[in-house]
């Protein structure tokens, strides 16, 4: 052979080799993707939302009158009942506030000058009563007189009987405007000392903490103290709430659901309780308010939100860490199915107004369209389209289309 030959030859062969490599590089390879099988087993359908614990009965004990509640947690209880949040209260045994009288109000320069124009005007009323008193004494003496010389002529039948009765009727009277007059002078005294009260400087008023000048506010039932509303020393009106007091183990969870939810939430629904930092606790909703109300978001969003209420279905000792207004998270039951076909969520996409998801067949996907039930947020109920052991990819990409080659990742 030539060595022309040969070289072409070689020429030939490496040209074969380079146009082998540029086929293998350029012909497709398998996509590579997360499958899953379609399978039965149970699903669940739940309405998802923040709620918080709340002690079903509640006691806010409130101030019975006006005045100044002491320190309810003072450290050695010398002015106040010394309560702190958790200490266990009797009913109508322990105290839980003391409340004394408020002190008189400070009096600017122009009311001070009017009431002791008052005062002053009080004793000249005074000294003008007194004076009367003694005309009234003098007239009446008189007039006891006149009777007496009445009754002595009568005796001798010197007197008529009209001048007799005049006579008796004069000194009645008199006695009697004698002792309205003195009356009034007790009346005038105290007008004056209620003025002169009001004089009084709160700068002088001896402040006095001993039991027999306050009012002592027991507890109205027995449990622990759950808050304390006014805890320092102030003056507070009729009414004002002091205390909380309620049972710690007497415990409900309140969750504010969206109304579009919670006309699916049925009384007697199943719930799970978690979020909490423990093991989820089982619970069941007991109420369901017929009436809603408006919510704005973190976000600022206008919700219509209902509220619903869950009992604890698993004892205390699971959820006994708990406390009132702690933060859970309620996992309510709206439907469910023990036996049912499912496909994970992730693998479910849009196709038109259909649900579609790509079937593993031979190694390639198949664009297979679904007819979908309930779902969740992890998985979904198939009522037509799939068997079960099908395998469906997980998240397919847009590089995934029917026909694609794909090979489990």
């Amino acid at each position: 052979m030539s060595p022309n030959w040969t070289k072409r030859i070689i020429g030939i062969a490496i040209l074969g080799v380079i146009a082998a490599g540029l086929a293998w590089f350029a012909w497709p390879r398998p996509v590579p993707v997360d499958l899953a099988a379609v399978g039965r087993g149970p699903i669940e359908v739940t309405v998802d939302d923040d709620g918080k614990t709340h002690v079903r009965h509640i006691y806010t004990v409130s101030a019975p009158v006006a005045g100044k509640v002491l320190r309810i947690s003072h450290p050695t209880g010398e002015r106040g009942p010394s309560l702190h949040v958790g200490d266990g209260v009797i009913a109508n045994e322990t105290v839980v506030a003391l409340m004394q009288p408020i002190l008189p109000a400070f009096i600017d320069v122009r009311s001070r000058d009017q009431l002791e124009a008052e005062v002053k005007a009080a004793d000249a009323a005074i000294e003008q009563q007194e004076a009367e008193v003694k005309r009234l004494e003098a007239a009446l003496e008189f007039y006891r007189t006149e009777f007496q010389r009445a009754q002595t002529l009568s005796r001798t039948q010197s007197i008529s009987a009209q001048a007799f009765d005049k006579a008796r009727f004069d000194m009645t009277t008199n006695e009697a405007a004698l002792a309205s007059a003195k009356a009034q002078i007790d009346v005038r005294h105290a007008l004056r000392s209620s003025v002169a009260a009001r004089l009084i400087d709160p700068a002088r008023v001896t402040d006095s903490a001993e039991p027999t000048c306050c009012v002592r506010v027991l507890a109205p039932a027995s449990g622990r103290v759950l808050r304390i509303i006014q805890d320092s020393e102030a003056p507070v009106p009729s009414g004002a709430p002091l205390v909380d007091i309620g049972h710690p183990l007497d415990l409900e969870i309140v969750a504010d659901l969206l109304s579009s939810d919670a006309v699916q939430t049925r009384v007697g629904a199943e719930a799970r309780i978690d979020g909490w930092g423990g093991p989820a606790v089982r619970g069941k909703v007991v109420r369901v308010d017929p009436a809603g109300f408006l919510k704005v978001s973190a976000l600022g969003i206008e919700e219509q939100r209902v509220r619903v209420t869950i009992d604890f279905a698993d004892p205390p000792e699971i959820w006994s860490q708990l406390g009132h207004d702690y933060r859970v998270v309620v996992h309510v039951t709206t439907w469910s199915a023990e036996d049912a076909l499912i496909v994970p969520v992730s693998a479910l996409f849009r196709k038109g107004q259909d649900w579609a998801v790509f079937a593993v067949d031979d190694g390639r996907a198949r664009t297979t369209i679904v007819k979908i039930g309930h779902r969740n947020n992890r998985a979904a109920e198939v009522l037509s389209g799939l068997s079960s052991g099908t395998q469906v990819i997980l998240h397919p990409g847009d590089r995934i289309g029917d026909g694609i080659r794909v090979v489990q990742r």
